[in-house]
């Protein structure tokens, strides 16, 4: 067995909303000033990580899980199950929602569903997002889209740091300007899009709406989830426990000094969003900065991490 972090290198895409912050906050080598997302820990074919050092170093993600299994204690999976990204939400993204599984297998080839979840790292005052919709049937959803009554279709909801958001498939959601977040999901890049403020890219043209799949894939009428963290004092920590829904469990770490933990999942993603300090397991120290993303593999074990830094922690779950 291999017992050290697997450390990545992100993947960065460009999008029409895109900006500078992760730049400017991560100090990430972005390709554009319109750069919106941060593929962090990805093994999904649009865009691999590469593990950055070490006994693995060079390899895709998705090569390690694929010849490697024993690491992420052969989760039950034939792919590597989650997507962790930083998205800079520059301007609004497009309105849209997500298939889930059973639909996504036999529309989109085989493709994963995508239930989301959001931590909020930074948002402008004032900033919202759209999470849901107010219509009541089918018929008054695909009436209400095709008359571009946006203003009461959609639910706006206001937003601030810290903040968390659990989005399952079938949600109509978007994520509007001056907003920065964390986002571990299923290994999905399906989207039905359903509103895009009649924009058009840089050749002058609209990107395409999928109206017909949304209406199909859309939870009518909306219901919120009652997410209801749970927040546990430790020495050198605080852990807050958000979600440990059917595909994902994720928690946040506030540490200020030394903070103890056991790896017992069967592999955890951590991601340093604030601060930086080191991790020691058996003697060995790695250190750790904002904007690090890594993999705590398969019997892991104790280990510690010292410093003053925020991290969001998150592991795969099978619980449907």
């Amino acid at each position: 067995m291999d017992f050290e972090p697997i450390f990545l290198t992100p993947v960065f895409q460009e999008r029409i909303w895109g900006g500078t912050k992760l730049a400017e906050r991560f100090g990430y080598d972005i390709p554009s000033s319109q750069t919106g997302e941060c593929w962090a820990v990805s093994a999904h074919p649009h865009g691999q990580t590469v593990v950055a050092r070490g006994p693995f170093a060079g390899m895709t993600l998705g090569q390690l899980w694929e010849e490697r299994r024993d690491l992420f204690g052969h989760f039950p999976s034939d792919r590597f199950p989650l997507l962790t990204k930083i998205l800079d939400a520059n301007a609004d993204l497009s309105v849209q929602v997500h298939p889930d599984d059973e639909y996504a297998k036999t529309h989109e080839g085989g493709e994963l569903g995508k239930t989301e979840c959001w931590y909020i790292i930074d948002c402008k005052p004032g900033a919202e997002l759209i999470y849901g919709h107010y219509a009541e049937t089918k018929e008054q959803l695909r009436a209400m889209m095709e008359a571009g009554e946006w203003e009461r279709l959609l639910r706006k909801v206001p937003i601030r740091p810290g903040d968390f958001f659990y989005v399952p498939s079938g949600t109509i959601h978007a994520l509007c300007e001056g907003t920065l977040v964390l986002e571990t999901q299923q290994s999905s890049d399906t989207t039905y899009r359903v509103y895009d403020y009649d924009r058009v890219d840089s050749q002058g043209r609209r990107r395409e709406l999928h109206l017909d799949k949304a209406i199909d894939v859309t939870t009518v009428p909306h219901r919120d989830i009652d997410i209801r963290p749970h927040v546990a004092e430790f020495p050198g920590a605080t852990v807050t426990t958000f979600v440990e829904g059917d595909y994902f469990g994720v928690q946040k770490w506030d540490v200020r000094g030394a903070f103890e933990s056991e790896q017992a999942k069967p592999f955890l993603i951590v991601s340093i969003l604030e601060g930086e300090g080191e991790l020691v397991r058996k003697g060995q120290t790695y250190l750790l900065r904002r904007g690090d993303h890594f993999i705590l593999p398969h019997q892991f074990g104790r280990f510690t991490i010292r410093g003053s830094l925020q991290a969001i922690a998150s592991w795969p779950r099978t619980g449907k």
